[in-house]
């Protein structure tokens, strides 16, 4: 059974502000996510691996989802992370987000027992969704198996396509292997959409049809990572390539997530978005001079990039 694909373009895998007490700074969230509608992103993702998700409580995550929808976010472009170890967590963040008129969820596998079989990642899904029972629920599947440990098969994604018709919209790929991420292609699209979370796939994905990407380099790179996906034939798109392949090159030399953190710290003259949750570490006073220099040297442009 095919669906009307309903999304796409660029969905900002959302970096998650904090106060100083480490908390989530909810209109620092709010207005990052608004300026990335500004800039001509569809949606946003908050709390996926950019934004530190597993890091956060089900209490934080929900208070923050509610935040960005008072703050002006419009709850029909988000697309939640709800990921969680616990099921009953994984459920609860879910219904939330259905509740709060989200556009969807984006949903690991089981990721902290390793070695499980297809049957219990297929059933972890189904539990979930099961639990909701809600016809407004989308899920996009989330595989990361470098994070997670787990690999999404084949015939998991296809045993909840046939069990879930109208509810699996999607496969976010952020495995960063090329092959893979064309097979799923070549196997579950249409009526699946498949999203790449490595960048430098964009190009080769659009191609075959892809019409979107969940993106951590579009926290700073909004613009440039549209045309991408949009125009990715067009005249700029080699150019629009080869810079984001530099950009990714620089963030190699520094944690990612403590690096994009780092380069908003510059964007927004705002040292406070250096700050991210344990266990990952802020960069140093050093590392944070290194970035700034590297960026000037990279000539980041926000009206162009």
């Amino acid at each position: 059974m095919t669906h009307t694909i309903p999304y796409q373009g660029i969905w900002p895998a959302l970096l998650t502000p904090l106060t100083p007490t480490l908390d989530i700074d909810i209109p620092s969230f709010a207005r990052h996510s608004k300026s990335l509608f500004a800039a001509g992103c569809t949606g946003v993702t908050p709390f996926g691996t950019t934004g530190e998700g597993p890091s956060f409580s089900v209490a934080e995550r929900i208070a923050a989802v509610d935040g960005l929808i008072a703050g002006g976010v419009p709850a029909g472009r988000i697309l939640v992370s709800t990921s969680a170890a616990a099921l009953p967590d994984a459920v609860e963040l879910t219904r939330h987000a259905v509740q709060s008129g989200c556009f969807g969820v984006l949903l690991l596998p089981p990721f902290f027992l390793k070695g499980v079989p297809d049957q219990g990642i297929i059933d972890c899904y189904a539990q979930v969704i099961d639990k909701i029972a809600d016809e407004r629920l989308r899920v996009v599947l989330y595989h990361i198996p470098q994070v997670t440990g787990v690999r999404l098969s084949h015939h998991v994604i296809a045993s909840l396509m046939q069990r879930y018709p109208k509810t699996i919209i999607g496969i976010k790929d952020s495995s960063g292997e090329r092959l893979g991420s064309l097979a799923f292609a070549k196997a579950f699209m249409p009526p699946l959409q498949v999203w790449v979370g490595n960048e430098p796939d964009l190009q080769v994905m659009a191609a075959q049809g892809s019409i979107g990407a969940v993106s951590g380099v579009a926290n700073v790179m909004p613009r440039l990572l549209q045309r991408l996906v949009a125009q990715f034939d067009g005249a700029n798109a080699a150019r629009d390539m080869a810079r984001v392949k530099a950009f990714i090159g620089i963030l190699g030399g520094y944690g990612m997530t403590a690096a994009f953190k780092g380069i908003m710290a510059i964007l927004e003259n705002d040292a406070g978005w250096r700050r991210v949750r344990a266990p990952l570490v802020a960069l140093s006073d050093a590392e944070f001079e290194r970035l700034q220099v590297d960026m000037k040297s990279f000539a980041l442009d926000r009206a162009a990039d």
